[in-house]
């Protein structure tokens, strides 16, 4: 079994890798540029949630306390009224990139460590090339993309943005897979 600390390399690689691919993709490629929307009339919209005074969190719209009056009339009728929704709230104030940016890394350092776990349990020392860069690269891209999927299957995201998204775990696994290929211990 190879040693975790024969893997540092790859594993700091592979996170630098996907966060050089990651700002390459929103910052070049911009093809995210056209996941959101303007709400129309987005001012009374905002001017009337003010009003409200939510604390950051998750709602959805229209809320059901229990799941047995999902079916209720009185719900019903609010679900084909409209809107239906599912909206995050975040803290007024402008949101901090530096902070993001650094939580964007630690996850994918914490993704290419959670790789290395798994492949250095099933790759021994000397591995091809080819086998280390399927078997990396195929668990690295579901633990970037398969996550995305629930999103677009239960609170309605659209699935043109969710297959954007997996098409950039697709992206991220194979730099993983490419760092972890490249640097296997021989």
């Amino acid at each position: 079994m190879v040693s975790l600390s024969a893997l540092w390399l790859p594993i700091l690689l592979s996170a630098v890798l996907v966060f050089v691919s990651s700002t390459l993709i929103h910052m070049v490629l911009k093809y995210h540029a056209s996941d959101y929307r303007i709400l129309p009339n987005e001012e009374a919209f905002r001017a009337s949630f003010r009003g409200v005074s939510a604390p950051p969190g998750q709602y959805i719209i229209p809320h059901v306390s229990d799941m047995k009056l999902m079916g209720s009339a009185e719900h019903m009728a609010k679900v084909n009224e409209g809107p239906v929704a599912v909206l995050n709230l975040r803290p007024n104030g402008v949101v901090g990139m530096g902070k993001s940016l650094g939580q964007w890394f630690v996850f994918s350092l914490a993704v290419s460590t959670g790789v290395a776990f798994m492949a250095r349990s099933v790759l021994p020392v000397g591995t091809s090339y080819l086998m280390v860069f399927h078997t990396v690269g195929l668990t690295a891209f579901l633990a970037y993309a398969a996550g995305q999927l629930p999103a677009a299957i239960w609170m309605g995201k659209p699935w043109s943005i969710a297959a954007k998204e997996v098409l950039d775990g697709l992206i991220y696994g194979l730099v993983t897979a490419g760092a972890f290929g490249w640097l296997w211990p021989r």
